[in-house]
């Protein structure tokens, strides 16, 4: 070992022995029960060695420095060299908190420097922006940084670039004020300085605030990840989001919020007939800087706290109160007043499925339904999409429509069993798709639904967003020559299928807080279309594809393919008793050259390509200038 790298790994093992190791037992517990899991349910059955090690401290890293601004390179070397090759072991025997923990430590030291650098450059330095300066864009492909000195020449650029985006941003919205009749929305006294030292002083307190529950996340989350990038562990938090995500359903107030720079949490949002609409004190853009989860007089400060755990501190039993302190005036400091409210089911109709029926000069009428996730009673509680889409396209047989257009454009997916029950509302019975277990079975997802509620005409809408559920939607009406797809050049291309696990299931009798275990998320299997293929990175390719979409989202490195160990492209034989219909009846070879007719003649989509092309120009400069 070099001189330095002795020097860098003291004081690394002595903050590692002054780290609060409290429930550091039953959280290292958690990490070990999750490998196992890994290790035996896990699809792709992949080698548990040195390389998975090595794996699990790049996802680490990258996860508390993803632009690598607080690590040099010196620093990595190390943590490779006596880390990396036997990660894998200590997550197995329960001893990797201890050395993630220091990592932690050295990164939250250096956001700590960080602030105080920016805090001296911001009232000492005069930045002009008139410089031939540069910062390079594409953070990933960048090296660590060399030493400290050439770490905080980063920072200081970086804070430039901050500036300058600022100010750019403020004389935009400034022009837009102004031609409006408007006054500006900076006179608060705010200044692009003061704004960026906020940023970083709410950085600071998030990362100051962790607790080992959270460096245990960041690790747990960077072990899964190195599986595939669906596999995803939950903390306790986090798997309580994915809950509500998925039925569109929890006990709040029915407000949305936002983290402000200057440490408040913001209203954005209230929920029409929520809690919080219906007692009426909460208005928008009140600033809350403190919470009593009891409302027993006893508030906790959320200023600069991270706005997940603000919002964890606001949920509750359905029922109860809770107290919020509301400041008064433009000042923080200003005396606040308190607003009560009793918590209740709250349903996010804004996720929920809805529909608009086009009314067109021939007297034709188009009925669209926008489906923005496949949603389902997750544990008990919350809507189903396929019932939501059966009570519409009943109601549209009513309104006598013409066609169906479903808009998934973005929708990222959900539940497998909402696919199959809603591929049966415009497909008779039969195969919707297949799946193969890690043993090699393989078996057919099948509707259940004897003839279909609709089966008129159909077109369905994609985007480069939508994945998962979306593509076995998509990809069921394109091999049943049901729908014609309409779209971005493909869909996502993900072709797993993931279970959660509760991890404290597994947890020895012993172990003391199981609260603390969370969920592992682990890919079980892959699906294949009804016809054979498999949409793993390649994605459902549309009958008809719109370049004014597909160039928007194409020129950006997004989809499964992109994914760091994203599971490979295959294909299987087709469905037994796959069936389709007659294609002649979609008509594609006379929609195909009309559509790009009409693409080309139109001038609103020439100028969306022409902005296109500049966003790809901008995409493709290695450089950001600051000047």
């Amino acid at each position: 070992m070099s001189s330095f790298s002795k020097r860098l790994l003291l004081p690394l093992l002595a903050l590692i022995t002054l780290l609060p190791q409290a429930r550091a037992g039953d959280l290292n517990l958690v990490g070990t029960e999750m490998v196992r899991i890994l290790q035996n349910g896990h699809y792709a059955r992949l080698p548990y060695d040195e390389k998975m090690g090595q794996r699990f401290l790049k996802g680490y890293l990258e996860a508390l420095d993803p632009d690598k601004v607080y690590f040099t390179q010196p620093e990595v070397d190390l943590f490779q060299n006596n880390l990396g090759n036997k990660l894998h072991d200590l997550m197995e025997e329960g001893k990797a908190l201890k050395p993630a923990s220091g990592i932690y430590e050295i990164y939250r030291a250096r956001v700590a420097e960080q602030t105080a650098l920016i805090e001296t450059l911001l009232a000492e330095e005069k930045f002009t922006f008139e410089s031939a300066r540069e910062l390079l864009s594409d953070r990933d492909e960048i090296p660590w940084p060399t030493d400290l000195p050439a770490m905080k020449s980063q920072w200081k650029l970086l804070l430039e670039e901050s500036l300058l985006a600022e100010t750019l941003r403020r004389e935009k919205i400034n022009h837009a004020a102004k031609e409006q009749g408007k006054e500006s929305p900076f006179n608060d006294g705010t200044s692009i300085a003061k704004k960026i030292s906020q940023r970083q002083e709410r950085l600071l307190k998030v990362v100051n605030d962790a607790e080992q529950s959270d460096i245990a996340n960041y690790l747990f989350s960077a072990v899964a990840r190195s599986h595939d990038p669906h596999c995803e562990y939950q903390s306790p938090r986090e798997h309580e989001r994915f809950r509500i995500n998925i039925s569109n359903q929890l006990v709040g107030i029915g407000a949305s919020l936002q983290a402000e720079d200057d440490g408040a949490t913001k209203i954005v949002g209230i929920i029409k007939k929520g809690p919080a609409d219906e007692q009426g004190d909460l208005k928008l853009g009140d600033r809350i800087v403190g919470v009593s989860r009891l409302n027993d007089g006893e508030f906790e400060s959320v200023m600069f706290l991270h706005i997940n755990k603000v919002v964890e501190k606001i949920l509750g039993a359905e029922g109860t109160e809770v107290g919020l302190k509301i400041s008064d005036g433009d000042s923080l400091d200003a005396p606040g007043h308190v607003v009560v409210i009793k918590r209740g089911k709250v349903i996010m109709k804004e996720e929920l499925v809805s529909a608009k029926i086009y009314h067109y000069n021939t007297g034709q009428k188009i009925g669209v339904i926008s489906i923005p996730s496949f949603y389902f009673p997750y544990e008990g509680g919350g809507n189903s999409v396929s019932t939501d889409v059966r009570k519409i396209l009943e109601r549209f047989q009513q309104e006598d429509i013409a066609g169906v257009v479903l808009d998934l454009m973005n929708n990222g997916g959900g539940s497998l069993d909402e696919v199959a029950t809603m591929v049966g509302l415009f497909v008779s019975r039969g195969p919707v798709v297949q799946t193969k277990t890690t043993s090699g079975t393989v078996e057919s997802l099948r509707t259940s639904a004897r003839v279909p509620i609709y089966t008129g005409p159909l077109v369905m809408l994609t985007t480069k967003g939508s994945a998962s559920a979306t593509e076995i939607l998509a990809a069921a009406l394109q091999d049943y020559n049901r729908a014609v797809i309409v779209g971005s050049s493909s869909t996502f291309g993900k072709g797993t299928i993931q279970r959660p696990i509760d991890i404290s299931r597994w947890l020895p009798p012993f172990a003391e807080d199981r609260k603390l275990a969370g969920h592992i998320k682990f890919t079980t299997g892959k699906y294949y279309r009804v016809s054979g293929g498999s949409v793993q990175q390649k994605g459902v390719i549309p009958d008809l594809i719109v370049p004014a979409i597909s160039q928007l989202s194409d020129e950006a490195e997004f989809g499964e393919k992109f994914n760091d160990y994203a599971l490979p492209y295959d294909v299987i034989g087709k469905a037994a008793d796959f069936d389709p219909l007659n294609q002649e009846h979609l008509f594609l070879d006379v929609l195909r050259p009309k559509s790009m007719a009409r693409l080309g003649g139109n001038r609103d989509f020439q100028y969306r390509v022409e902005d296109i092309a500049l966003l790809k120009k901008e995409l493709s400069a290695p450089v950001i200038s600051l000047n």
